[in-house]
């Protein structure tokens, strides 16, 4: 359901700014299933999910004025969900159990394309990373989906470049584990 007075993004951001209720509203559908599933991935719940997402939505609209538009719409509300979802692990850092561990595993032999070219669709690997702990699942989804570095990582959610790597390995093992178990259940 579109509307002919927002055709394009750049109508649609103004009218935003100016308060448009209209406007923000076909703005926060526009981006809801795809910002959603953002939240999705780095949240413990679809509870939590909505939390950071509309936690996110309002650093959205309070920065809107300050889009440029250099680059795509999509891309910066995007980071502005990702690293909203990275404030809320720091805010909540104790609850997510990081493991301290100093150990720097190497990575296992899993890959992301090894998986998405298995037998998985696409649907039973993002099940089985979502039975990640909220820590193995951050570092999983920074590093792999998002492409930091190890680095970038630590300082991001403020842990050890080794706690990094050595949860990254953890969640690799685990999901090698995870999609084993429902290759086996589908082979019955």
């Amino acid at each position: 359901m579109a509307n002919i007075e927002f055709e394009d993004e750049k109508t649609l951001v103004k009218a935003c700014i100016k308060g448009n209720e209209k406007a923000q509203y076909a703005f926060y559908k526009k981006f809801y299933g795809k910002m959603m599933a953002v939240c999705k991935r780095y949240a413990r719940d679809d509870d939590e999910a909505k939390d950071i997402f509309h936690e996110a939505m309002m650093k959205v609209f309070n920065n809107l004025p300050k889009y440029q538009f250099n680059g795509s719409l999509e891309g910066w509300v995007r980071r502005i969900m990702v690293n909203t979802s990275i404030d809320w692990y720091r805010k909540n850092k104790n609850t997510f159990g990081f493991t301290d561990d100093e150990q720097q595993l190497e990575d296992t032999n899993i890959a992301i394309d090894d998986m998405v070219n298995s037998d998985f669709n696409v649907q039973d690997i993002m099940k089985a990373i979502q039975q990640l702990t909220p820590a193995y699942k951050a570092v999983f989804n920074l590093y792999v989906i998002e492409g930091y570095s190890h680095k970038e990582i630590a300082e991001m959610l403020n842990v050890n470049i080794g706690t990094s790597k050595s949860n990254l390995a953890k969640a690799k093992q685990k999901l090698q584990k995870l999609l084993a178990n429902q290759y086996k259940e589908y082979s019955k």
